[in-house]
């Protein structure tokens, strides 16, 4: 097999659905003849941990870990946020802070490209040495954290490696980079590894068709897409129970932030109780994760306090099993600028989980088309009451709903995704005739 060294800060311990990507193409390269060598820092201060993830790991996969400084553990400290708060500043849990402003700033202006700058530097001199000693025929990383990207880059540029650039998100591009306070001269650092990145990479992926073509508009060249995904493996063993006639299950899983808070959704639901008052004891609000006292106040402020079923961070598995026994799946885009490109990970889990999907959002996005090509729910605008009230009326009430198209769901099976990654590989390190 050929071997590839694979660059990732997210690593199980790791939970939360960032991890799944780089976790699940390694699960399935092997099964394209390749074999992933991991480089993971030793002492993440990650959000969430979930041991359930340990099991896609292969069984034989060399896993290499190197210590990491991490100063926004401080920031957590001082500014009172918990541990299992998001880690980027730029989402405040409350109203920012000074404490919060200045984090912000030296987030953006001294820590380039990210949060995890100071792995970097030891992360590339040791790298150096292992390769020289223990080729590889090429290189994969996972960004963000594109701290992974820009050791990827100097490996490739001091060895000769080709490397796959991924980006789960953009760099530049990303929708939090204009609220980072970076200043010109920060600017053009970020900008300029940007670029070497385009240049050096001789793949680079991204996770939707639209913000592929963002990166083409800035210089990228042979881009392609790689779907997030979802992993069938997961779903051998999970079947819908029966639904409990006195429960109708509206759910979200995930971080729910005051950029997603669904304020439209939450007024046309108060319509659709007072419309049809004899289901205000059945529908629940179940949601898994955090939820921004934004969204609570949303929530409040159309009273439906008593609807609300707030079940914390919960594993993974449980996350599913939310998905498969639900009525409806909520799905809030971020409201944001690049928000026609953002397919949010959970998108394939609430694909395959085939309940429908009730998204919040661009009606031209890339969500939109997937829903509307598997037939698996609908995306409306935010604002659109009216919209969103008949749709809970046609999934509640008249039940008009048609079952999504299994066989076009299966083509974001994760495995499927590997392949592609793998074909990209043997392309890049194909000697040319």
């Amino acid at each position: 097999m050929k071997k590839i060294l694979i660059i990732s800060y997210y690593w199980p311990p790791a939970g939360g659905i960032t991890i799944l990507r780089t976790l699940k193409f390694v699960k399935y390269l092997r099964n394209f003849g390749w074999e992933p060598i991991v480089y993971a820092p030793l002492n993440a201060d990650y959000p969430y941990y979930d041991q359930n993830n340990f099991k896609d790991i292969p069984e034989g996969t060399q896993v290499i870990r190197k210590k990491i400084v991490e100063p926004f553990a401080a920031f957590k400290l001082l500014s009172g946020r918990k541990k299992d708060d998001p880690s980027n500043p730029v989402y405040a849990k409350k109203k920012s802070s000074v404490i919060d402003d200045f984090a912000i700033w030296i987030r953006g202006n001294f820590f380039i490209p990210d949060a995890r700058a100071l792995w970097i530097k030891p992360s590339v001199k040791f790298l150096k040495k292992y390769l020289q000693k223990n080729p590889v025929d090429a290189i994969l990383t996972d960004g963000p954290p594109h701290t992974n990207t820009v050791i990827g880059l100097k490996l490739s540029q001091a060895l000769g490696i080709p490397w796959l650039a991924d980006f789960q998100d953009p760099w530049t591009q990303v929708d939090y980079y204009k609220l980072m306070k970076i200043t010109k001269w920060a600017d053009k650092i970020h900008r300029k590894l940007e670029q070497e990145t385009f240049k050096t990479a001789g793949k680079i992926t991204i996770a939707s068709p639209t913000w592929a073509k963002d990166l083409e508009s800035i210089g990228a060249k042979n881009v392609d897409v790689i779907y997030y995904g979802y992993d069938e493996d997961d779903f051998k063993n999970l079947t819908s129970v029966e639904q409990n006639p006195d429960e109708i299950n509206i759910i979200h899983a995930g971080i729910l932030g005051t950029d997603r808070n669904p304020d439209g959704f939450f007024e046309a639901l108060k319509i659709f109780l007072q419309n049809h008052p004899k289901y205000k004891e059945k529908i629940k609000l179940k949601f898994a994760g955090i939820v921004d006292i934004s969204v609570k106040n949303s929530i409040k402020k159309y009273g439906l306090e008593e609807n609300l079923v707030e079940l914390g961070n919960i594993p993974r598995i449980e996350a599913l099993k939310l998905m498969v026994n639900s009525t409806i799946q909520l799905l809030p885009i971020n409201k944001a600028e690049n928000a026609k490109g953002r397919l949010p990970g959970k998108l394939y889990e609430y694909l395959r989980a085939m309940k429908p999907i009730l998204a919040l959002g661009p009606t031209d996005s890339d969500v939109s088309t997937i829903l509307n090509d598997t037939g698996a729910g609908r995306t409306f605008e935010y604002e659109d009451v009216t919209s969103i009230l008949r749709y809970l009326e046609d999934i509640i009430i008249t039940k008009k709903i048609t079952s999504p198209d299994y066989e076009k769901i299966k083509m974001f099976d994760v495995k499927n995704q590997t392949g592609k990654v793998a074909s990209f590989l043997d392309n890049i390190t194909t000697p040319k005739s």
